[in-house]
């Protein structure tokens, strides 16, 4: 397909969201095309599905879904709100099986990621909302990299980046991501957390379009309690925060105890919770808003957003996948565009 195959109109106001369809052996279609059936997203959006059209097609027949799909042609978008238009990758070839990880399909979803990535830099889309893939099936596919967040700013030259989850009012940003506990713990380092903490309020106040107050999670029970559970928090955590808030003049505080901060977060207390490692911020997320809540990639050029799952092989196929998350990741970057 020519490059030049999107153009927006003058007319069209609407944020243009390009929506990569994720692992076709997982449940990326079906949660895309559910949320797309919702005519109130569409009404604040122009949503673009990036991934293989055939394929979508015959996803929606299976789920009983009465779509009516647009191939985006040269100089034209679509602008009926009973339309969804699809940048047609055609890289699906052959019978794809739902719950098995392939190179077919993880070659698919990197070339949807690495296309979003193109239409956004020759400005035909606004943001990307991405579905979930399989690292395993990237990696099948040919591709090397742990995930979203790193794959995109690899695509983007992107040097300072972080994973965030914005969960309603509580938005988290973590120090590591998919590294092992015992690795996790080795990188909580003072400057590691001084770099995060400044970046950290850079990111959110150009995107909250305000100075935000910061609290920073301990890593150990009751944030060591004065050192008696561990010396994490006195040797590299409470020096982090003194440094940024006297040095920089950040609006940070703690180390608190990571069991109640998160909840503190969601209350609305602070504008962003620093998490020391990946399942201390996940497991609080998706327990307080599992379902509303959104991956967010910091630091990149782009507005990206996620869902806050994965691919679901286990109910791949079966019509019984949750969109919730897929439609809240679609309303923020919609929002996140008309805010900037």
């Amino acid at each position: 397909m020519n490059e030049e195959v999107i153009k927006k109109t003058e007319s069209a106001h609407l944020p243009v969201i390009g929506i990569t369809m994720g692992d076709a052996a997982g449940i990326g279609a079906e949660i895309t095309l559910k949320a797309l059936a919702d005519s109130d997203l569409r009404k604040i959006c122009q949503p673009l599905i990036i991934g293989d059209l055939k394929y979508l097609e015959k996803a929606a027949d299976e789920f009983g879904l009465d779509f009516s799909f647009v191939e985006v042609a040269e100089n034209s978008f679509p602008n009926n709100p009973e339309q969804v238009g699809v940048f047609d990758l055609d890289n699906l070839k052959g019978e794809i099986v739902a719950g098995a990880e392939s190179g077919v399909t993880g070659k698919a979803a990197a070339e949807c990621i690495e296309t979003a990535v193109r239409l956004w830099r020759e400005k035909k889309i606004d943001a990307i909302a991405t579905a979930p893939i399989s690292k395993k099936a990237i990696f099948l596919g040919g591709y090397d990299f742990p995930g979203h967040t790193e794959f995109l700013a690899e695509l983007t030259q992107t040097k300072e980046f972080a994973m965030s989850f914005f969960a309603e009012d509580l938005r988290v940003v973590l120090l590591s991501t998919h590294v092992s506990l015992r690795d996790a713990i080795e990188l909580i380092k003072k400057e590691k957390l001084v770099e995060l903490i400044r970046f950290t309020d850079k990111s959110l106040s150009k995107l909250l379009k305000r100075k935000v107050k910061i609290a920073v999670a301990g890593l150990n029970p009751h944030a060591s309690e004065g050192g008696m559970f561990g010396g994490e928090e006195e040797k590299e955590i409470l020096p982090a925060i003194e440094e940024c808030r006297n040095e920089f003049g950040i609006d940070v505080h703690g180390a608190f105890s990571p069991d109640t901060i998160f909840l503190r977060g969601f209350r609305g207390e602070f504008d962003a919770v620093v998490a020391c490692y990946h399942d201390q911020a996940t497991i609080a997320v998706k327990c307080l808003s599992f379902g509303a809540s959104v991956n967010v990639t910091l630091g990149l050029p782009l507005i990206r957003t996620s869902v806050d799952h994965g691919t679901a092989f286990d109910i791949a196929g079966k019509n019984i996948a949750d969109a919730s998350s897929m439609k809240a990741a679609i309303k923020l970057a919609a929002k996140l565009v008309e805010n900037s």
